[in-house]
């Protein structure tokens, strides 16, 4: 019986955070590890491209890194496929198929994509391949007829967007080529879009204020203790707020079942005056350090043999790049331009 397809990946800008690992990485493990699926996960230089254009060298750089953060993870590329989305040519001409399906209005309305517009202060002058990338990202998702795609609660608006190409492609032709996926969201809801270390909403390489999969135990320590917490939290006598509190979202985040009724004792003890932030600190560096250090240990041993894991993504793309083919053709015979077939 053929598995089901699962079809997920990231935008290399830079090293992977702890934000990626709770919000999706760490799902594609299970997932993986689970042997019901056929895993494709990609890097996605050319989506990453439609607002680092002018700086291709960051992109080039990351894929490196981020394929390190993927392996010290625990993917692995005898269960997972993994690829580079620009060597897989099929995809921009599939996107090409799908833009004109999709009016300039609908892709407006994308609450991720208007979101993203403003984060990145684009005003007036939004990348026209900035605009359209949902397009793409149906074409990477449908170009493997993945069944699921695991993400974050922030992609939820993307994953509809392709089911409406889909049906929209189906219907205009006549055929069931295209298959509609489904999302598949992290179960720990703390964890669906995890704030950065100063509370802001996002953790993200440009505020500065991410934890990644590639920091050292030094660089950990010194992030850990400089989390924002209550501000009103003065003396440790005062009662704390939880609330918008970092260091007990994290704990809710990362604590296992076996910490809970800890870390429910050390919110009451907080919250009722007593307790300092400082030990508070302590205890989640435990709980992260004992998470993060293991993938820590296995980045720096994947990372002295760069050779290998670019010969694994560029196995991985060939074998990316057969599936979107036969995926193309089928477009292409449905849409009656195979002409010389």
């Amino acid at each position: 019986m053929t598995k089901p397809i699962i079809l997920t990946g990231d935008r290399p800008t830079g090293k992977l955070h702890i934000g990626h690992y709770v919000g999706s990485l760490q799902n594609r493990v299970r997932l993986q590890n689970e042997d019901k699926y056929q895993m494709f996960v990609f890097l996605a230089d050319q989506q990453a491209l439609t607002d680092h254009a002018k700086d291709p060298q960051t992109i080039v750089e990351s894929v490196g890194n981020v394929a390190l953060d993927y392996l010290a993870a625990g993917l692995d590329p005898e269960k997972s496929t993994i690829f580079i989305q620009s060597q897989i040519p099929e995809l921009a001409e599939l996107s090409m198929y799908y833009m004109n399906l999709v009016s300039l209005a609908r892709l407006e309305r994308n609450p991720t994509v208007k979101t993203e517009i403003a984060q990145k202060g684009f005003g007036e002058s939004i990348p026209t391949g900035f605009l359209v990338y949902p397009i793409a990202q149906a074409a990477d998702i449908t170009a493997f007829k993945a069944n699921s795609v695991p993400v974050g609660n922030d992609q939820k608006p993307m994953i509809e967007q392709t089911r409406e190409i889909v049906r929209s492609f189906n219907h205009a032709y006549n055929c069931d080529v295209l298959v509609e996926p489904e999302g598949i969201y992290p179960e720990n809801e703390a964890a669906g879009r995890l704030p950065g270390l100063d509370g802001n909403a996002k953790m993200s390489k440009s505020l500065g204020n991410g934890i990644y999969l590639a920091d050292d135990a030094d660089t950990l320590r010194k992030k850990v203790m400089s989390m924002y917490t209550d501000p009103n939290h003065i003396k440790v006598e005062d009662p704390g707020q939880i609330e918008g509190n970092m260091v007990f979202h994290y704990l809710d985040v990362f604590g296992r079942k076996e910490d809970q009724a800890d870390i429910q004792a050390m919110k009451e003890h907080y919250q009722a005056g007593g307790l300092g932030d400082v030990k508070t600190k302590r205890y989640l560096l435990e709980i992260l350090e004992r998470e993060l250090g293991p993938i820590r240990e296995r980045r720096l041993e994947f990372a002295k043999d760069m050779g290998q894991v670019y010969d694994m993504l560029k196995k991985g793309s060939q074998a990316a790049q057969e599936v979107a083919a036969q995926t193309l053709d089928e477009v292409k015979a449905a849409m009656g331009i195979n002409y010389f077939k």
